[in-house]
């Protein structure tokens, strides 16, 4: 499993030019799911994302010491099977290592269910679907997360 975890002033997602999914400060997900991918990643990736401090403290505006449970922030989550896309031959991606998309969209969705039990604000995207996704990237601060 493959997470893009962006910190965001604002994101939201498109679809067929209508809004679907919007969050003000928090986290923009971008997630993809491996072909071998279980419950375990799931659960270890949920947790991670919630936990990790991203967001500064209110006393020492430089350290980051919040997490975004912390911060009470918006959680924006978007299926991105092209995160395990391999460019190393031929000049089109091979995407053999993404799950396939019923395995895929079962996974996406357990993992939202468990970012959910936060108690978060939690949007999405629409799994499978073109998107437009909008980000405004605070820092900019993008990490990359895999289990």
């Amino acid at each position: 499993m493959r997470v893009v975890i962006q910190r965001v002033i604002s994101s939201q997602v498109k679809v067929n030019e209508q809004i679907i999914g919007k969050i003000g400060q928090g986290l923009n997900l971008l997630v993809g799911i491996a072909a071998t991918d279980t419950e375990v990643e799931l659960d270890w990736m949920a947790r991670k994302c919630l936990e990790l401090r991203l967001f500064k403290s209110e006393t020492d505006g430089e350290k980051w010491e919040k997490s975004v449970q912390e911060i009470q922030g918006e959680i924006l989550v978007i299926s991105q099977f092209t995160l395990y896309g391999d460019c190393r031959k031929g000049r089109r991606p091979s995407f053999s290592d993404s799950a396939p998309p019923t395995k895929a969209e079962t996974l996406y969705n357990q993992f939202v269910e468990k970012l959910k039990t936060s108690g978060l604000k939690i949007e999405t995207g629409q799994f499978g679907a073109m998107m437009q996704v909008s980000i405004e990237n605070d820092g900019p601060v993008t990490l990359i997360l895999e289990k």
